[in-house]
């Protein structure tokens, strides 16, 4: 998404690579912002403690270029140990990407270097959190809490990508999203975009010139990439722990899915 948004919205041929994002979006776990927030090098071990200065990190990057900017997190939208860790002062939006949690699941194991019961604990658990080696967190929680955090959180303008959406009908979800930017869709910039950034190409650069963001111990960031893998990758038993963890939040946003998950689940 911020690869197709980059070559969308800059200068035919100027767009950024996979490794040089940061020329159009960013992201709240930059060392740098928590270094200059901190007032010196940052690295912990206590959340209050990030925390805290996350807060005057997120300010830096809402600062760092006039009018508004993209910039990606993991985080969930809630107010957590007295902190907004998505301050309504600097949110002007969100564009929130859903994925399945069946194709999630295997797609997380290999994130985290983990195996796939592993990850689907790590899904249902509510303490769920990532970070960096100096203690910049990404607060995830329970898949459901995710998505219930982002899509009912008040007074958030947000648009919805289901990640399905877009691999089946990428024109038509992100012309919803520019009208969603309050952006007139250009037809041609648009299909560039579309045609630059498909999961392939993205492989193909990885293959090329590596990934910079890719977790250490994984062996390619861009793997499959396609929506149904779960059929292939998952146990029925698996499925069966995923729909009964988070039933009633697939009811509503995945309701294509209910009938053949219950089946495959079913043949254990």
């Amino acid at each position: 998404m911020r690869s197709l948004l980059a070559h969308y919205f800059m200068p035919s041929g100027q767009a950024p690579d996979i490794n040089n994002l940061r020329k159009f979006t960013t992201a709240d776990v930059r060392q740098d912002f928590f270094d200059a927030a901190n007032g010196g090098p940052f690295s912990t071990d206590s959340v209050e403690e990030w925390l805290r200065v996350r807060q005057g990190a997120l300010r830096m990057i809402a600062g760092t270029k006039p009018g508004t900017h993209f910039v990606k997190t993991h985080c969930q939208a809630v107010h957590y140990l007295g902190h907004h860790l998505i301050p309504p002062e600097v949110t002007a939006g969100a564009v929130y990407i859903i994925r399945n949690p069946f194709d999630l699941a295997p797609s997380f194991a290999r994130h985290q270097s983990a195996d796939i019961d592993t990850a689907i604990d790590r899904m249902c658990n509510p303490d769920t959190m990532m970070g960096t080696s100096t203690g910049i967190r990404d607060a995830l929680g329970r898949w459901d809490d995710h998505v219930k955090a982002w899509t009912t959180a008040p007074g958030l303008p947000r648009n919805v990508v289901r990640y399905e959406d877009m691999l089946k009908k990428p024109a038509l979800t992100v012309k919803s999203l520019l009208q969603f930017l309050k952006v007139k869709p250009d037809s041609a910039k648009l299909a560039r975009a579309v045609k630059a950034t498909t999961f392939e190409a993205m492989k193909k650069q990885e293959e090329k010139h590596g990934f910079r963001e890719k977790p250490d111990g994984m062996q390619s960031f861009f793997a499959k990439g396609q929506a149904g893998v779960w059929r292939d990758d998952l146990s029925p038993a698996q499925v069966g722990r995923i729909r009964e963890a988070f039933l009633p939040t697939l009811e509503t946003w995945y309701p294509e899915m209910m009938a053949e998950t219950e089946e495959f689940a079913g043949t254990a």
